[in-house]
């Protein structure tokens, strides 16, 4: 495993681990199908949310946040409805996605939550 896989997986560690004590609950980690990987599926409540972990250690190459692009959201749109074709129990349910942002590994005062972050 590389140095920015470990970074990443530890990111997401800490983005779980952050959300889960705000009462989000797990459903799937690192979801995988042909149009790309969710990082992670939580249920708000009734609201499958659907979480983008970005994590960035140098601001020079832009931050994690701005990393999400209309391109990527697109991505992750298509992945989602994949993911609610094969989970059909969350179909009917509310959905939104977030991102979770975070500037250094390890500390959650770097860490930035935005919820319905594709909303404009």
């Amino acid at each position: 495993m590389s140095h920015s896989q470990s970074s990443g997986r530890s990111a997401e560690a800490l983005a779980l681990s952050y959300l889960c004590g705000k009462g989000l609950r797990l459903l799937e980690r690192n979801w995988s199908c042909r149009s790309g990987e969710l990082d992670l599926v939580m249920l708000d409540g009734d609201t499958v949310v659907f979480v983008e972990v970005r994590y960035r250690r140098h601001a020079a190459w832009g931050g994690a946040l701005e990393s999400v692009d209309t391109r990527k959201q697109q991505k992750l749109i298509r992945a989602a409805q994949l993911f609610l074709q094969k989970e059909s129990r969350w179909a009917r349910s509310p959905c939104r996605f977030d991102v979770v942002a975070i500037a250094a590994p390890g500390q959650t005062e770097n860490l930035n939550w935005i919820r319905n972050a594709f909303d404009s």
